[in-house]
């Protein structure tokens, strides 16, 4: 019986691993993705920092990544940015990659 219990134990240590890996992996990328939004919009450092922050706390908003894209959207759109859907979802997947590669070297 111990046998399993530790094996259960391990399991369980692994699944809070990879959830509390997953949940800074997408922190990072929506703080990246802030400052790729900050930077189309041609915000100063200090802004920058902060309108990464609040896309940070968008994601806080609902389950996914709609109300991100929705922030991002409404903010570059009124910002005057031409932007569209696709390149903002393009700028997840790139920042994802991004944020996956800086937490892997960080554990290294």
């Amino acid at each position: 019986m111990t046998q399993f219990d530790d094996r259960e134990r391990a399991y369980e240590a692994k699944f809070a691993h990879d959830e509390e890996m997953n949940f800074r992996m997408i922190a990072r990328r929506n703080r990246l993705l802030g400052e790729w939004a900050a930077r189309k919009m041609g915000l100063s450092e200090e802004e920058t920092a902060s309108y990464a922050k609040d896309v940070v706390r968008a994601d806080f908003e609902e389950a996914g990544d709609d109300d991100v894209i929705r922030k991002l959207m409404g903010d570059l759109t009124n910002a005057g940015v031409e932007i569209d859907d696709a390149q903002i979802r393009e700028a997840i997947g790139n920042k994802t990659v991004e944020a996956r590669r800086q937490i892997i070297q960080e554990q290294s």
